[in-house]
Formats: structure tokens, C-alpha cells, sequence
């Protein structure tokens, strides 16, 4: 374990961030691991347990938490410009590679061969979801409590519709306040002090954070307002992302259900089953996978362009997407990040996060259902009885292909351990061939 750190030279700590960004495959996980092995292991210029304090406080906050890893690790080396090279280079790389691969998908969405391709991307998104869901229970459902806020917030997104951010901050202040009455129900210890206290409180640095990155955050919004209305389709993007990234606790597949359900039925943005397809192509990307939200924004911006063209408002839209889903953790991590010390121990803050960590679970489970009714059933109805109402498929619309293909994509990941990226590639081939079968 590192015992002592070195503050490297801007110029060097800039071609490391660059190399993190190109390699940030394979989600949270990998990212993680990363970076640290760049920047903990190899170079020693964080230390061990900085670097795990950080990553515990990153995990309280809303927002992709690897992103906001790399953004605190170049704070904690060079300041605020640290922070945002670090943050943007983490990414940049992924967001030009998601924008080129949104425009190849709109342009060539209607073809046989594109369909038939992401026939097999889809059923790999299924698998890479399901695990997920498996990953995340087995960590965090370690009390009988979190197993019942898990079935609790399942039962309230999958059969009674409740809005995905009441669900996820009921849960954060239901943990909240069991953590004083009961903090056994969620695994916390009774050394879990209040909070780890220094001499001096940062508020002068965290006010002009909140001032200046708030300013940012919203300069785009302020723009199309003025310039557009509040009809066009930037602003519904920009207004709705900028909600996302207030409530997006849990990582990117907690929200995705509640995203693809508002992007289909709420906006018409996409069809049910381009959703998987979008997060098909962030899997395959480089850095944070809630950069699926750049692909929801430009298909939204190229399918309703006026008064630009079509791919001039799509590219518009990618950016305005992008913009409001990032720039916020910026702010937070600026405005957060001279506290991590101070409390880093909170019990408050540890039991809402363990909440809505089991919450979480919950919603991956409601995410999965929806994902394998839209990927595996060409026709889905929604069936409501009093305050039910959830979708149930029609069983002889059944695509025998998808099913085929998803089976084999569980094996591939369950049984034999396959990455992400070898999964993809190999059920886009699948996908290809089968893709021409009736």
C-alpha cells in the first residue's frame, strides 16, 4: 500500500488522463480499476486510502461515479484545472466515438443488414443487463431490509408506475433515518461516528463552486430559451437530461429504464427497441455508459430537426445531451470534494446510500423486464387494473431469433465468462446471420 504521494507535472498528469480516457472500457468496474492502477499503483501520485475515501464519497453523489473519480483525482493533483482535464478527458473519447456511431445508426437504421446487426446486439444487452442486476444484488443485499427496499421499489416502478426520482429519494430518506433507529438493518457498525471533523469548513470554495459550475450548467439552456422556446426539442432534451442528473444515483442502469420509458412513451424520442440499441453502442465505447444519453438526444434532435438539418440538429443535440449530463458532476465534485474528509463518515450519508443501493436493485429488475419484453416480443401491450398497469407481451409475437440469440449470449457471459466487447461482436455476427431467417 502507497504511503505517501507525489504531485506530478501537469504536462505528464495530462498524457495519463488522455491514456484513461482512451481505455476506460468495460463500465464502472474496470474504470475504477483503471485508474487505479494508473494513477494509485504504478505511479503513486494518490494514495491507497485517498483514493478509497473518495471513491466511497463518489458513490453518494448522482452522476456516472467514475467520471467524478477522474474529475476529484485531478483536483486533488492540480486544483480545478486538474479536475476538469481530467473529468473531459475521461469523456471526450467515448463521446466522439458514441456521437460518429449515433449518425451511422440514424442514416442507416432502415437497412436490413444494420437491423439484422443490432438483432444480436440487443440480445447481448439483455445478458450484459441481467448480469448486472446479479452483480449489484449480490453485493449490496446483505440484510433482510435492503432485500425488502429492493422488492419495495421493484413493486412500485414495475406495477405501479411511480416516478423513478420518488423512488430513489424515498429510499435515500428512508436510509437516512433507519441508520440512527436501526443501522444493523443496513449493515452499518456502530463505530460509524456522525462525521470525521476538521478544523475548517470550505464554504467559501464550495459556493463559488455551485455559482460558477450552476452558470455552466445552465448558459446552454439560458441560449435555446431565448433563441428557440421552450417548444423546441433542445429545450425538452436539455430540461429533461438536466432532471436525469439530479437523480441518477446507482450508476448508468438504474435510470435506463425510466429514460427509455420516458424517451418512447413520454417524448416519442425513440421506439422501444432502439433503447437497447443505444446502449448496445455505449457498451462498445470508451468511458462512462450513461453516455447512452447522447444517442437518445440526437435521435431526438435529427427525428424533429427544424428549423436546422437534420443531422446539424442532431449533432446539436448530442452536445446540448452531453452538456447537461456532465457538467453537473463538475459541480458536484467542486463544490463536494473539500469535504470528502470531513464526511467522508457521515452516518446520514452512508445509510441513504446504502438504501438507495438496494433500491437500486429494484430498479435494474424493473430496467431487465422491460429490456427482454421489448427485445424478445414484437408486440407488448400495457394491461391496467385500478392503480396497476405494466406491460405484458403478446406470447405469439415471440421472435425465436432474439430468444435464440439471448440464450446464447447468457452462456457466453454466465458460463464461460466472456467480456462485453467479445459478447457484442460475436452476437452482431450472430445477429447478421440470423437476421435473413423468417
Amino acid at each position: 500500500m502507497n504511503t505517501k504521494s507525489a504531485t506530478p507535472p501537469f504536462r505528464e498528469a495530462i498524457s495519463v488522463y488522455t491514456k484513461i480516457g482512451f481505455l476506460s472500457f468495460g463500465g464502472p468496474a474496470g474504470q475504477i480499476a483503471l485508474m487505479h492502477r494508473e494513477l494509485v499503483a504504478e505511479r503513486a501520485w494518490i494514495r491507497e486510502d485517498q483514493f478509497l475515501s473518495a471513491l466511497n464519497f463518489c458513490n453518494l453523489l448522482p452522476g456516472p461515479e467514475a467520471q467524478q473519480l477522474a474529475t476529484w483525482m485531478g483536483w486533488r493533483l492540480h486544483g480545478t484545472r486538474g479536475g476538469i482535464a481530467a473529468g473531459m478527458l475521461f469523456v471526450l473519447p467515448g463521446a466522439l466515438v458514441m456521437l460518429a456511431l449515433s449518425i451511422l445508426y440514424a442514416f442507416a437504421a432502415n437497412l436490413a443488414w444494420f437491423e439484422a446487426l443490432f438483432l444480436g446486439i440487443k440480445a447481448a444487452v439483455l445478458a450484459i443487463v441481467l448480469q448486472a442486476l446479479l452483480r449489484i444484488a449480490r453485493r449490496s443485499l446483505n440484510t433482510t431490509f435492503k432485500k425488502a427496499v429492493a422488492v419495495s421499489a421493484f413493486i412500485a416502478l414495475f406495477l405501479i408506475a411511480l416516478p423513478f426520482p420518488l423512488v430513489v429519494l424515498g429510499a435515500g430518506l428512508l436510509g437516512t433515518m433507519v441508520a440512527f433507529i436501526h443501522p444493523k438493518w443496513l449493515a452499518l457498525g456502530s463505530d460509524n461516528h456522525n462525521a470525521t471533523l476538521s478544523s475548517r469548513r470550505p464554504w467559501r470554495e464550495t459556493w463559488a463552486a455551485i455559482g460558477i459550475w450552476g452558470s455552466i450548467w445552465a448558459a446552454p439552456m439560458l441560449l435555446i430559451l431565448l433563441t428557440l422556446g421552450q417548444d423546441h426539442v433542445l429545450w425538452q432534451i436539455g430540461q429533461f437530461f438536466s432532471q436525469l442528473a439530479v437523480v441518477t444515483f446507482g450508476g448508468a442502469y438504474a435510470v435506463l429504464a425510466y429514460m427509455a420509458q420516458e424517451a418512447v412513451n413520454g417524448y416519442g424520442w425513440l421506439q422501444p427497441g432502439e433503447m437497447a440499441d443505444g446502449l448496445g453502442l455505449a457498451e462498445t465505447t470508451p468511458g462512462p455508459l450513461i453516455m447512452v444519453t447522447q444517442f437518445v438526444g440526437f435521435l431526438a434532435s435529427f427525428r424533429t430537426p427544424e428549423p436546422f438539418s437534420p443531422i446539424i440538429a442532431g449533432i446539436l443535440g448530442a452536445l446540448v445531451t452531453t452538456w447537461v449530463t456532465f457538467a453537473p458532476c463538475f459541480l458536484w465534485i467542486f463544490a463536494i470534494a473539500p469535504w470528502i474528509e470531513r464526511l467522508q463518515n457521515a452516518r446520514w450519508l452512508t445509510g441513504g446510500l446504502a438504501a438507495i443501493t438496494a433500491a437500486v436493485v429494484g430498479v435494474i429488475a424493473n430496467l431487465t423486464i422491460w429490456f427482454a419484453l421489448h427485445v424478445l416480443f414484437v408486440e407488448v401491450e400495457r394491461w391496467q387494473a385500478g392503480p396497476f398497469h405494466f406491460d405484458i407481451p403478446q406470447w405469439t409475437s415471440l421472435d425465436w431469433r432474439a430468444a435464440a440469440l439471448s440464450l446464447f449470449a447468457m452462456v457466453l457471459i454466465f458460463s464461460f465468462r466472456w467480456n462485453v466487447l467479445k459478447t457484442l461482436g460475436l452476437l452482431a455476427i450472430g445477429g447478421l446471420i440470423l437476421g435473413y431467417v423468417r
